[in-house]
C-alpha cells in the first residue's frame, strides 16, 4: 500500500513512521508513505498558500490552486483508490473504515490548515472525508498520523501475529477485554484463575464475556 500526504507543516511528520510498528512496515516494504509539501506546488511569493476569506472573517482559508497543482502531479503518476481530506466536518473514523481502507492500494490524504481549504477544492477533487473525533486540531497532520498508523497496521505482514488485530477493540462492536502478563501474582493481586487453566475453550467463553461486560458498561451504543 501507498499512501501520500499532502501537508503545509511537512516536520510534523517525521517522526509517526520512523519508529515501531510503521518502520517495520515500510522496511518490510508492506508499506511505503510520503510525505508531500504543499509549498513546493505554489506559484506565489514566499512559498504562499493560504490567503484571507472572502466576504471577510477571521483566520486565513487555504487557497485552491496549490492544492489542485499538487493533486494533479501526483495524480499524473498514481491512480489513487481515494483522495482524502481531513477535516472536521467529515464522516467519523472507525474501526471498520480503516478495515475498508486498508483493502486499498493507493490513498492520497489531504491536511487542512489554518482556518480551512478552499470549498471548490472540496468540491472537486475529494473522494472522502473524515474526521478523527469531534474536536479541533491545530491541523490535519496529527489525523492523517492515526489513519495511516491505523490503517497500516492491518495489512497483511505488518503484524508479527495477523490475529492480534482481529481481537483489537472494535472489530466486532465490542471493546476488547481485560489482559493480563507475569507475574501471576503481584502484591497479592492474582490473575484470572481461568486464564491459568489452560481450557482455551473457557478462556474464549471468558474473553467474549469479559469484552461484552466491558462494553455495556462504557460504551452501550456499540451493541445497539
Amino acid at each position: 500500500m501507498k499512501i501520500d500526504i499532502i501537508t503545509v507543516v511537512p516536520d510534523l511528520l517525521s517522526g509517526p513512521f520512523s519508529h515501531s510498528i510503521m518502520k517495520r512496515a515500510q522496511d518490510k516494504g508492506l508499506l511505503k508513505v510520503n510525505v508531500i509539501n504543499l509549498r513546493e506546488y505554489t506559484t506565489y511569493a514566499r512559498a504562499q498558500v493560504d490567503d484571507y476569506p472572502f466576504g471577510g472573517g477571521a483566520g486565513m482559508v487555504m487557497m485552491i490552486e496549490p492544492l489542485v497543482n499538487a493533486v494533479e502531479s501526483l495524480k499524473n503518476k498514481c491512480d489513487y483508490d481515494e483522495i482524502i481530506f481531513l477535516t472536521p466536518d467529515g464522516e467519523t473514523f472507525n474501526q471498520k473504515m480503516a478495515n475498508l481502507l486498508s483493502l486499498k492500494n493507493n490513498l492520497l490524504l489531504i491536511c487542512g490548515h489554518y482556518k480551512g481549504v478552499d470549498q471548490r477544492f472540496r468540491d472537486h477533487f475529494i473522494t472522502k472525508e473524515i474526521s478523527i473525533g469531534d474536536y479541533v486540531l491545530s491541523g490535519g497532520e496529527l489525523a492523517a498520523a492515526v489513519l495511516t498508523d491505523s490503517i497500516g497496521r492491518l495489512i497483511p505482514g505488518v503484524l508479527n501475529d495477523e490475529t492480534s488485530a482481529l481481537t483489537d477493540s472494535f472489530q466486532d462492536n465490542l471493546l476488547a477485554p481485560p489482559v493480563y502478563s507475569r507475574p501471576e501474582t503481584f502484591r497479592d493481586w492474582k490473575v484470572p484463575d481461568v486464564l491459568m487453566s489452560g481450557n482455551h475453550k473457557l478462556i474464549e467463553e471468558w474473553r467474549n464475556n469479559e469484552a461484552l461486560k466491558r462494553t455495556a458498561e462504557r460504551r452501550p451504543d456499540l451493541l445497539d
